[in-house]
């Protein structure tokens, strides 16, 4: 030991090089990453993050959550990463968290508790949110167990956050720009709660993605009119694996890879028509880079093959109680009587419906690195740091 540390300045070279050790490995940036930290820039000032409990970093808690998953500020919630309950739905981090730290940014507040800390960026999705607005559900007699905000709501608080920054008046104005230039847009996947709050009513699925896709594609043309250039929207997941479809529905009602093949099409056939409408954005807006994050096949991807990531257990929520999925409706996680599994990662689904942090760092891996986003998301940082 006397002579490893013989000198002060070896002693400084090596504590130096533990911390940036554990810097890294407390990061854990993706492969874009490292080239971002070749250049010594980031190529995204700022992220705005949209959404439902996908996407939420906070804006929800146990008493403001979805009325089913009312115990999200309890253990053992966030148990993997931060250790403690963060009213994410998951153990851990989620796509979102991988997204700011691949890009070397903080982890992003949720505008609910964000008290002015925005330098880098805010999250307004809201756990159990949609994309119709939530009179519709109101006219409907739909409105008993679900979340008040929608999408609409995330902007009307986008709009506030903008004047807090002194960005007012007409679109486009310089007061916006540095809202705008440097800033990621992250939309989550939106509409999965729209089928959910409908199930059983005699509202048709065709409705609800009717009436989901237009306020959804209205929401990206405000975002888009105001002057955002970089815009990633994640599309649905194979929703139809996620314990609670496959608890409610028949046995029979299975698809190829063992999935509710009613859900798992109803998500497909709303994907189709999100990249339908996309498209006609990229149209309309060719200044801006959309993005289309295909959770679909990132999701079914991981289910085909769950050993090659590392997955045990792909239907059996880890954390809840009952067979055969280790769900109940009634006795969600976070309940006294409810216990985790020890091993999280090697579950595909945390609590019944959202997915754990193992899961959503290869669903992150996938976006950012792989070759399930539309353009690559590589090729958008490239082009954004070819930018002046």
């Amino acid at each position: 030991m006397a002579t490893l540390f013989s000198t002060h300045s070896s002693l400084h070279n090596i504590l130096m090089t533990v911390t940036m050790i554990i810097l890294l490995s407390f990061s854990m940036p993706s492969a874009s990453a490292f080239a971002i930290a070749e250049t010594n820039q980031r190529p995204f000032k700022k992220i705005y993050a949209f959404g439902d409990s996908f996407t939420d970093t906070g804006n929800t808690d146990s008493l403001s959550g979805p009325n089913g998953f009312v115990h999200v500020s309890n253990p053992p919630y966030g148990t993997t990463f931060f250790h403690h309950p963060t009213n994410r739905y998951s153990d851990g981090r989620l796509v979102i968290d991988f997204v700011a730290q691949s890009l070397f940014l903080p982890f992003l507040p949720p505008y609910r508790k964000s008290k002015g800390n925005t330098t880098y960026g805010v999250n307004f999705a809201v756990a159990g949110s949609t994309a119709i607005n939530h009179a519709f559900f109101v006219k409907n007699n739909l409105s008993l167990d679900i979340t008040l905000e929608s999408i609409q709501t995330q902007m009307i608080w986008f709009d506030e956050y903008l004047e807090s920054q002194g960005c007012k008046g007409p679109e486009s104005r310089p007061e916006c720009k540095a809202s705008f230039d440097d800033a990621l847009f992250w939309v989550g996947e939106i509409g999965l709660n729209d089928y959910a709050y409908t199930l059983g009513s005699t509202v048709s699925d065709d409705t609800i993605r009717k009436l989901a896709i237009y306020s959804f594609t209205e929401f990206l043309q405000s975002l888009l009119k105001k002057g955002a250039k970089y815009v990633v929207v994640q599309s649905l997941p194979t929703t139809g694996c996620l314990p609670l479809p496959m608890t409610l529905a028949s046995s029979e009602d299975r698809d190829g890879i063992g999935c509710v093949k009613s859900v798992n099409n109803q998500s497909y056939a709303h994907n189709l028509v999100l990249q339908t409408k996309l498209s006609d954005l990229r149209k309309r807006f060719p200044q801006a880079v959309i993005v289309y994050a295909d959770y679909w096949n990132a999701h079914r991807t991981v289910m085909k093959n769950p050993e090659k990531y590392g997955f045990k257990e792909s239907f059996k929520a880890c954390c809840g109680t009952g067979d055969p999925y280790n769900f109940d409706v009634f006795n969600t996680c976070g309940s006294p009587s409810v216990t985790a599994c020890l091993n999280p990662s090697q579950y595909i689904n945390w609590d019944g419906v959202h997915l754990t942090e193992a899961m959503y760092k290869v669903v992150a891996d996938m976006f950012l690195d792989g070759n399930l986003s539309n353009p690559p998301f590589k090729s958008v940082l490239q082009r954004k740091q070819q930018k002046p």
